[in-house]
């Protein structure tokens, strides 16, 4: 498996307003664990009338520390990456306080066309932007401009933000320095999420501010390391079904066995987008096994 460089340096404290740039402010939400790492970092831009990028989580103390970084300005936009529960709930809470508009791509169900709802446990379901922002649409302020990039996969409604005046890239959760991203079906999905990691390598930003961990500059190497390790993920799960591994569980058990068996399970959920993606592409068949569940062959 292709060894990705991590960057795990991150000695950022909670709940304090850092400089990140001459236009971006991180107030690090309090909020660690193995998928947010030491939490979700909230962006603020500009300076006077800002914007604040993923509030995050549903946390009075949070709340305090953005409005008590944003004092004396003025907020007028409220932008979030995607929906999930460690990323836009606080939403509501700021835009009472501040009277700043909510900007998103939408709610998940949005991209769930003839499926309905593709909600999770870790979903925001009442997430519902006031300002549905498309991709290369711009919310601009005094001194910045944001404009969307539409960054589908990890969930289907995941909007990255380019601020132009520094060439930079707020990605939220699509592309990390410290840790990949977890896609999980059913509203992840790994077509999606390859074609969005293509779309940043026709970019030419400086710099990455994802919300959980370091800032990555020169990050198209990693974006193609990303891709690197996503196709020998998927090579590696052919071998396994060749090998006679048919199932979830043995194929994670096989592929995984470095990582710690408590995160056995989202691995399992990276896995079934792997085979979704391949069985989109014609090279996996499932074959259903009644209440045995399903099973899973190379074609």
């Amino acid at each position: 498996m292709v060894s990705l460089n991590f960057d795990r340096s991150f000695d950022v404290p909670p709940e304090t307003t850092m400089v990140v740039s001459p236009l971006i402010r991180r107030v690090l939400a309090d909020n660690p664990g193995p998928f947010t790492f030491k939490g979700t970092s909230s962006f603020i831009i500009g300076h006077g009338q800002v914007a604040i990028i993923d509030p995050g989580p549903d946390s009075d103390i949070h709340l305090a520390a953005l409005l008590a970084a944003v004092k004396d300005e003025t907020v007028s936009h409220i932008l979030i990456t995607h929906s999930h529960l460690d990323h836009s709930p606080l939403a509501p809470k700021l835009k009472r306080a501040t009277g700043a508009a909510i900007v998103g791509h939408g709610p998940v169900a949005d991209q769930a066309g003839e499926e309905g709802l593709r909600l999770d446990a870790s979903i925001d379901a009442d997430f519902d932007p006031d300002i549905k922002l498309r991709h290369g649409e711009v919310i601009s302020g005094k001194g910045w401009s944001l404009e969307g990039v539409f960054t589908p996969g990890h969930m289907s409604n995941h909007m990255s933000y380019a601020l132009r005046e520094e060439k930079a890239l707020l990605c939220g959760d699509h592309v990390m320095a410290w840790s990949t991203s977890v896609i999980a079906p059913p509203d992840g999905n790994m077509g999606q999420y390859f074609a969005s990691l293509r779309l940043l390598l026709e970019r030419d930003d400086d710099i990455y501010h994802p919300a959980h961990g370091p800032s990555r500059r020169d990050p198209r190497p990693l974006v193609r390391a990303y891709l690197t390790h996503r196709r020998m993920r998927e090579d590696a799960i052919i071998t396994r079904l060749k090998a006679g591994d048919h199932s979830i569980e043995e194929i994670v058990k096989a592929n995984y066995a470095d990582i710690n068996p408590k995160l056995h399970a989202a691995a399992g959920l990276s896995t079934l987008a792997h085979i979704e993606h391949l069985i989109e592409r014609g090279l996996v068949r499932a074959e259903p096994q009644g209440t045995a569940g399903v099973q899973y062959f190379a074609t």
